[in-house]
């Protein structure tokens, strides 16, 4: 077995992390067919319309989809999501409409910006947006306040079926602890992979960032359960002792 290291993050407390190795095609494409076996399809992003798929990946940033659920839930109920509305709507009045996503001020006015965003450059239509070209528009996405290389590629992946990975929290500890890479290496970093071995698949890039979500939630915590865990054996990573 590699030798083992430890290191802490904000996520977790001590754990084991194995020295870093190259991947494939083929070791990503076996992972991802592991992990479709045990969950099957999970047809994740829930959301009714692209706007409320995007505003659901502006308000999930630090906190559990529950809350968010609860936020767009209100917006609805108040006749408040959609582009004119948000857009017409008091920062106060946003803020406390989506108050269970926490943040709630910070959150406000994230979407403020993006909504300004949208109208701005695209007359606040999201269908316009999303016929711009993906490298030119996450760009773009990246330049408003509040939205960071996460929420920019929910946005393309999930509101705008654009074949793009989505790399998060929960994926950047799966992929450390089983010596992909270090934590401590970039959002860009942890996604190259997977856009340099995979084919540009939306489903694909969907149903695999929504795979490694679940099993973060599921068995890789802070405290991992890797004797249960769909992924246990993968790089010669047991059962690990994290006490």
């Amino acid at each position: 077995m590699r030798g083992l290291s430890y290191e802490k993050t904000a996520l977790s407390t001590h754990y084991p992390v194995l020295a870093c190795m190259n991947t494939s095609q083929r070791e990503l494409m076996r992972v991802y067919h592991r992990l479709y076996r045990y969950y099957g399809d999970l047809q994740w992003w829930p959301g009714e319309s692209p706007l409320e798929i995007s505003v659901g990946a502006i308000l999930t940033q630090n906190t559990a989809w529950a809350n968010v659920e609860k936020a767009i839930k209100r917006l609805k109920e108040t006749h408040s999501l959609s582009v004119k509305a948000l857009s017409h709507l008091p920062h106060k009045r946003l803020a406390r409409l989506i108050k269970s996503a926490g943040y709630f001020n910070v959150k406000a006015n994230r979407l403020k910006n993006f909504i300004s965003f949208l109208q701005g450059r695209y007359g606040g239509s999201l269908k316009k947006m999303f016929q711009t070209k993906t490298d030119r528009l996450r760009t773009e996405l990246l330049s408003v306040n509040g939205i960071g290389p996460e929420t920019a590629d929910s946005i393309l992946l999930y509101a705008g079926d654009k074949a793009i990975f989505v790399i998060d929290a929960y994926s950047k500890r799966i992929l450390s602890r089983h010596g992909v890479m270090h934590y401590k290496k970039s959002y860009e970093e942890f996604q190259q992979p997977f856009l340099k071995h995979l084919p540009r698949d939306v489903y694909l890039y969907n149903q695999y960032h929504a795979l490694l979500v679940n099993i973060g939630k599921d068995f890789c915590r802070s405290r991992p359960l890797c004797d249960v865990c769909p992924l246990n054996g993968w790089r010669g990573v047991p059962p690990l002792r994290t006490a």
